[in-house]
């Protein structure tokens, strides 16, 4: 593949079911549209409960392509346009309508959604930046996956070694390294997870451990559990990932676990249950995990939908000595149900110096209110509309504590938040004790349906004992 070509469309396996939904063209291209489960409405059980029936579901659709200049998209959709969203909303991208065909034009590689009549059975688009040249198949170093479908089970990678998905390539499988160093797993194509059952015991892609890992391209499809998730790391960097249908309960995106000097950026992450998180916890004691901090990770330019849980969150397991140095920046928040940013305290870390820079929080959908399942066979019933919190900080004893003291927050800002909601959000900030605080929080350039926030009365703030220096300016 030529890794400068203007447009790369890549094949699709004659396994993959194309969505019965939309076609998709890119400069008059035919790209094949690709399914994904997804949740229908926010209904959960409490952990660790069973694996999710189907009823609770529905099937959204996605296409893939590398661009190294501007495209024109046409979408064809099988139903009636009432209306239609294209998000993250400040792209600015509006569709010219004919009928049921939409075209637009992208200037540049990201991921979108198109969403037809409200957020149900939405298409997603990911489009790539060119791909660097492709490692070579009878490299001993590489596992080369090349076009078509791969059922290899659990793949596990070693220090030096090259784990290569070619565009096309549909894996059904799982990703475990353990103290690996200098290992890369990249490419165009879709590592899936739906061969396993949830209580298996494997997260889509584990990383413990290891040092020196980059993760490029691909799209992460089924997880049974948490999807992405290194655990006593350093120097991870992930770039260009696509999570989508995540679908079962606690289908968590991307936790960072006690790991050290990570990135994310450039990447779409849609889940049932929290987006990215960073965590503390000795879920491993081989890893003496409780040791170790969470500490300089940068999360910025993604794209993120939750259907589940929190957007962006530290906890609520905070086994660590401190979790800080901590970057959430130019993100958007398309969709979310609980929480769109959250420090949850429960353990003893020390929580500091993290900031929130450049977030924008779209509210403005038609989310019901989430409802825990009690029992087998139990339907969804939606009460009215829902909107999540905006801002969360707490210190707490919660369900999933684990030490015995507790710790702290402090040092926290919140810059240049923009917000787009069909009513104000809740902020909520909670301490635990007079030894366990939340306090020196500033919240910078709120701006909420176009109005700046000059105060905790305008900001719709809730504030419990143990808060101090709660400051918007």
């Amino acid at each position: 593949m030529n890794a400068y070509a203007p447009l790369v469309i890549h094949p699709a396996p004659v396994e993959e079911l194309p969505s019965p939904d939309y076609t998709v063209t890119i400069n008059g291209q035919p790209v094949f549209v690709h399914t994904a489960r997804v949740s229908a409405h926010p209904m959960n059980q409490t952990w660790p409960g069973y694996q999710r029936p189907l009823e609770q579901t529905e099937l959204a659709a996605f296409a893939t392509w590398d661009m190294a200049a501007p495209v024109e998209i046409c979408v064809t959709a099988a139903q009636p346009i009432r209306e239609v969203r294209v998000r993250p909303s400040a792209r600015q991208i509006k569709p010219v309508q004919a009928g049921q065909t939409l075209r637009f034009t992208l200037d540049r590689p990201g991921q979108l959604t198109v969403e037809i009549n409200g957020m149900h059975q939405a298409l997603h688009l990911f489009a790539n930046p060119p791909e660097s040249a492709a490692p070579d198949p009878k490299d001993p170093a590489v596992r080369y996956f090349g076009p078509g479908v791969h059922c290899p089970g659990v793949i596990r990678v070693t220090s030096g070694q090259t784990i290569y998905l070619a565009g096309g390539a549909v894996v059904y499988g799982a990703i475990l390294a353990e103290k690996a160093t200098d290992i890369t797993i990249r490419g165009r194509g879709i590592l899936d997870g739906s061969k396993f059952s949830r209580g298996d015991g494997y997260t889509l892609f584990s990383l413990q451990s290891c040092q020196r890992v980059t993760i490029e391209g691909l799209i992460l499809r089924d997880p049974c559990g948490w999807t992405l998730v290194p655990v006593a790391c350093q120097q991870v960097q992930i770039r260009n990932i696509k999570l989508i249908g995540h679908w079962r309960y606690n289908a968590d995106g991307i936790d960072f676990v006690n790991s050290q000097h990570c990135l994310l950026e450039d990447s779409f992450i849609r889940t049932f249950d929290d987006c990215v998180v960073f965590k503390g916890c000795d879920y491993w004691p081989e890893l003496a995990c409780r040791q170790l901090p969470v500490q300089n990770i940068q999360v910025r330019r993604c794209v993120l939908w939750c259907d589940w849980g929190r957007a962006l969150e530290i906890g609520a397991e905070t086994v660590a000595p401190e979790i800080t140095a901590l970057t959430f920046e130019d993100c958007d928040i398309i969709h979310v149900l609980d929480v769109a940013m959250e420090i949850q305290n429960g353990d003893r870390a020390h929580c500091h110096n993290i900031r929130f820079r450049d977030i924008r929080v779209e509210l403005d959908d038609d989310q019901t209110h989430p409802m825990y399942q009690t029992e087998p066979g139990q339907t969804y019933v939606a009460t009215g509309r829902h909107i999540a919190q905006l801002l969360v900080l707490v210190t707490s004893n919660n369900a999933w504590s684990r030490d015995t003291i507790r710790g702290r927050v402090d040092d926290i800002r919140f810059e240049d938040i923009t917000v787009t909601a069909g009513t104000t959000p809740e902020l909520f900030f909670a301490g635990l004790d007079a030894e366990h605080m939340v306090q020196d929080v500033h919240i910078i350039n709120l701006c909420i349906n176009g109005q700046r926030i000059r105060s905790l009365q305008e900001a719709h703030c809730i504030v419990r004992p143990f808060v101090s220096d709660l400051h918007v300016t």
